[in-house]
């Protein structure tokens, strides 16, 4: 009877057995890493809205802030975004033809708000108050980014689960004081380190094992 595998057959069996493992591990690795990505993460990546706001434009060059246009951050799970209205307060008065402008026009004439795409998306399963976190002396930056310094807006952080962990593990690390939360420049002191336990004790930040509790965030 003729074989049915040749002698090198043997050989190639081996050289596979030998390569599985490494091929197995650049695998799960390369899905790490795709994890990890702009890809998937959109970290970097500029989104296109309705309408081009730059926040470099209003925040650094006008010096507007942030609860001008998030009006419910301080109080709501929510940030809130800007009604029309918000918008035309100051642009009814310059700008007023700009064609660049003329969805903003068009939504407060119909009544209609204006469909502006989400840039930090959460899962529906995890729950995040703003308001909890401005109130524990978390500036907006720790997580939105130099936001003054995006002409158009982008994701500065992934967002995603081992990130937030991180904060929640030594939120010592990314406390200020109430009055810098809304300030995108503030710089920390040379001894952040024990002004930080101090403004935890004061803001009555829980401790880490209540914080990084499942039911904190997934509920």
């Amino acid at each position: 009877m003729p074989q049915i595998f040749s002698p090198g057959t043997n050989t190639l069996f081996r050289i596979v057995l030998v390569l599985s493992p490494f091929l197995l591990v650049g695998a799960l690795f390369g899905l790490y890493r795709f994890n990890y990505s702009p890809w998937q993460t959109q970290v970097g990546v500029p989104v296109d809205q309705p309408v081009p706001f730059s926040h470099q434009h209003h925040v650094a060059g006008l010096g507007i802030d942030c609860r001008y246009c998030h009006a419910s951050v301080e109080k709501s799970a929510f940030a809130g975004m800007p009604s029309s209205a918000t918008c035309m307060t100051c642009h009814s008065q310059i700008w007023t033809q700009a064609p660049i402008l003329a969805t903003v026009r068009e939504s407060l004439a119909t009544d209609l708000p204006i469909r502006w795409t989400r840039v930090h998306q959460l899962a529906d399963y995890v729950y995040f108050d703003h308001s909890v976190h401005i109130q524990k002396g978390i500036g907006c930056v720790s997580c939105h980014g130099p936001v003054d310094q995006m002409p158009i807006t982008w994701k500065a952080n992934t967002l995603q689960m081992g990130w937030c962990l991180e904060c929640h593990r030594h939120p010592e690390r990314a406390l200020r004081p109430p009055s810098e939360v809304f300030n995108l420049n503030w710089i920390p002191a040379s001894d952040q380190s024990r002004e930080s336990l101090t403004l935890a004790k004061q803001a009555g930040v829980k401790p880490t094992q209540e914080i990084t509790d499942c039911t904190t965030c997934h509920r």
